[in-house]
């Protein structure tokens, strides 16, 4: 599996291609990991340029009081106007050119040290929009320019507004250092929090899922290894689910390779012995030509059937491929009276069935429309199934054991049963009945008899059905319903036996 052509593998050796290790490096887990870093990142991101606006906001108020403050002390003052000293240095702790109180009717200056020759930009923080702010927080981040900032807000002792004038470098300088410090910040908490859920993720979900990867893997390279097939873990998730279906799956493909290596086989072994089986029965069948010249009455009337036994077994040989697959002739359908046909069945099996008495129940007149040989090989695998389990487990009790052929017709259909009062299918053996080394459920069994009839059956164009035992009480033990066609429409393309 997976291997390149003209590439030979030792058996039972396990191999690895080097791009799917390659591949791993870099595997799910690490994509997943830098995934969540992105997705935390970037939730970080969203929240840190509100924060870079909210801390320019938070600055500037915190200039706007300590301006209030200034506003209170040059209030209390006799003249309104502090001394020229105390003014510069209220300023200077401020951090402001100038601090200017509107109130209904005047506009005071109420300090100033530089009047600026001009205010590049105004600042309202009496009802600032998110938008704004962000805006002239990006403008302060960005600009190289020691700009001139005018500041609204709100103003003490019932006063309009108070205004102050300040330089941006300032601001511009603890702005940067917030950030940095933020981003530093966000970064850790980032990588941390991915770390926690890469390895909650991993215990809870990768890990299971590199399991259940692992086994595929190694289950594919080998299957018929002891210890393929996974384990379940028994959780309820849907892990949980996927290992069970992974453990069935692997359980029934082994089961299905284990069959069809039987089959192969099989299939050598029928190519093996099928030259020389052949030969011999071609020297039993001239030999049993001369039992027709023999005096006795008993051999001159079984010297025909014996003939004609032979000729079905050549036939069958003939037809064996030589790698071992047997392919059967689409039938040769013709009208043909069925009570001849099951009275050669029963002729066929009544020295290997001893004690066990087979009923043909079928009308003298009644006919079908099928291949005659190939509803033989049904009928004497039905038949002979049926013998064998009287034989090893005996009939019901009080009765002698008895398998019976019986017909009947319904619309478009013949119906052909044969049944049996034994002990009846096993319910383990119902589910894979007509599959082949499946259906056996006696000691011995190859299990080949009702698959090969099901094959016939079905090239007919009919069905072959186990029938329930509450359907028909007459026997009491199995029966077997084959539903024919009363004439076929259409020639089956040829089929494989089992």
């Amino acid at each position: 599996m997976g291997q390149k052509p003209g590439q030979e593998i030792a058996e039972g050796q396990a191999t690895t291609d080097p791009a799917a290790v390659r591949s791993l490096r870099f595997g799910l887990a690490h994509r997943l990991l830098l995934l969540l870093l992105f997705f935390i990142m970037l939730a970080e991101v969203a929240t840190f340029i509100p924060s870079i606006a909210d801390f320019r906001n938070a600055w500037l108020r915190g200039r706007l009081s300590a301006a209030y403050t200034a506003a209170l002390i040059f209030e209390a003052t006799p003249t309104g106007t502090p001394p020229e000293e105390v003014g510069a240095a209220i300023l200077r702790s401020v951090g402001a050119k100038t601090i200017v109180l509107k109130t209904r009717d005047t506009r005071r200056l109420l300090a100033v040290s530089d009047m600026p020759s001009q205010i590049d930009e105004n600042v309202d923080l009496r009802d600032p929009s998110k938008w704004a702010s962000i805006m002239s927080a990006y403008r302060t981040m960005t600009t190289s320019q020691d700009r001139v900032l005018n500041v609204v807000g709100e103003a003490p002792m019932g006063g309009d507004h108070i205004e102050i004038t300040l330089n941006e470098a300032t601001l511009r300088r603890d702005m940067r250092r917030y950030a940095t410090n933020e981003l530093l910040l966000s970064l850790f908490s980032s990588v941390f929090v991915a770390l926690l859920a890469g390895l909650a993720i991993h215990l809870l979900v990768l890990g299971p899922v590199r399991r259940l990867t692992n086994s595929i893997t190694a289950f594919g390279l080998n299957p018929e290894a002891p210890g393929r097939v996974i384990t379940p873990s028994g959780r309820s998730d849907e892990i949980g689910v996927a290992e069970d279906a992974l453990a069935i799956m692997q359980r029934d493909l082994l089961r299905e390779l284990n069959r069809k290596k039987r089959l192969a086989a099989l299939g050598l072994a029928v190519a093996k012995i099928n030259h020389d089986l052949r030969n011999m029965l071609a020297s039993a069948q001239l030999l049993s030509d001369r039992l027709s010249d023999m005096s006795d009455p008993i051999g001159r009337r079984l010297a025909p059937k014996l003939v004609a036994t032979l000729d079905r077994a050549i036939s069958f040989c003939q037809a064996t491929l030589v790698y071992g697959r047997a392919v059967e002739r689409p039938p040769k359908a013709a009208k043909l009276g069925l009570h001849a046909l099951v009275t050669d069945v029963v002729e066929t099996i009544a020295p290997l069935a001893q004690g066990v008495e087979i009923d043909n129940a079928v009308p003298r007149d009644f006919e079908v429309f099928a291949d005659g040989e190939q509803l033989f090989r049904v009928l004497l695998n039905l038949v002979r199934n049926g013998a064998d389990a009287l034989m090893g487990a005996g009939a019901m009790p009080g009765a002698e054991p008895l398998v019976r052929i019986r017909a009947r017709k319904e619309p478009g259909l013949t119906v052909i049963e044969v049944c049996d009062n034994g002990p009846g299918v096993p319910p383990q053996a119902r589910a894979s009945l007509f599959q082949a080394f499946s259906g056996s459920s006696r000691p011995g069994g190859t299990g080949l008899g009702l698959s090969i009839a099901a094959d016939l059956v079905h090239a007919h164009g009919g069905e072959i059905t186990l029938v329930p035992a509450s359907a028909d009480r007459a026997l009491g033990g199995a029966t077997f319903r084959i539903t024919l066609p009363q004439r076929r429409k259409k020639t089956q393309a040829p089929m494989e036996a089992a």
